[in-house]
């Protein structure tokens, strides 16, 4: 039986709620990633065709908020802000979380912040780079591709390696986490090929079916959850892409697919 996302925890389960929005249940704690909960409409240069699938209040409590990027309305939104900033603690970049201010803690690419569990034992979570775009995007003052974003990888005793990629594009930056970092378990990759007009030249900002299924070979994760590819009008590819592509890859059997704000749970 299938189980709705609500103030109850899982032992180990992940669920998207629409666009980036992942919630994770792990060791005993609670994170969201990504949270955006305004309801559909235009968002200045974006426009939102759908709500969540849950709302703030229907969470619960968390424990962390992990935000890739602060700038663009799809991955924080007004109340996913808000909702935020009410949190205990905020893992993100350095520039995002400067723009944030507190709970908000920077993350360099590499950096590792520790969260007690219930259970006394703890949840490392690590930042990992992220590419917002092609690789001979436009660049920064920073070097970044559209603007600073971050990954995570979320590992501990007795837990599986958990992979959120935030928005990226490259297979390449895919492959130095793989390289860098232990076995990912699950990987939940932000696909849906988003296309800005003005940005880019309309090319891919987040991985498209065809490099999501690359990636997940490159990862060799026994577990894909897709996200950022439904909600929001800019994403150029929806889950039957998605699908399509991984059978093309021999990969259907590690791809985990639900209805927005169902549990996922992890065998591990």
């Amino acid at each position: 039986m299938a189980h709705t996302v609500g103030p109850e925890r899982r032992p180990c389960a992940v669920s998207v709620l629409g666009g980036p929005t992942t919630v994770i249940d792990i060791g005993g704690l609670r994170l969201v990633c990504d949270p955006t909960f305004d309801e559909a409409g235009d968002h200045g240069y974006l426009t939102k065709t759908a709500g969540p699938a849950a709302t703030e209040a229907e969470l619960g409590a968390v424990d962390a908020v992990l935000v890739s990027h602060d700038l663009h309305p799809d991955n924080l939104d007004t109340r996913g802000r808000a909702f935020a900033l009410r949190a205990p603690l905020v893992l993100t970049g350095p520039a995002a979380a400067g723009r944030l201010g507190a709970p908000a803690q920077a993350l360099a690419y590499w950096e590792t912040a520790r969260v007690v569990r219930p259970d006394g034992g703890a949840l490392d979570i690590t930042a990992v780079p992220a590419q917002h775009g092609p690789d001979d995007g436009e660049r920064d003052q920073d070097g970044q591709v559209n603007c600073e974003v971050t990954g995570f990888v979320l590992s501990g005793d007795g837990l599986p390696n958990v992979y959120v990629s935030g928005d990226n594009a490259s297979v390449g930056v895919v492959a130095e986490i793989a390289r860098r970092l232990p076995q990912i378990h699950v990987a939940v990759l932000f696909m849906g090929a988003a296309r800005v007009p003005a940005k880019m030249r309309g090319r891919p900002l987040t991985l498209s079916a065809e490099r999501a299924s690359a990636a997940a070979s490159v990862l060799g994760a026994p577990v894909v959850v897709p996200a950022h590819c439904d909600g929001w009008a800019h994403f150029s590819e929806e889950r039957a892409d998605i699908a399509s592509a991984f059978d093309d890859a021999g990969l259907t059997g590690c791809l985990r697919v639900a209805d927005n704000g169902t549990w996922i749970d992890l065998p591990f």
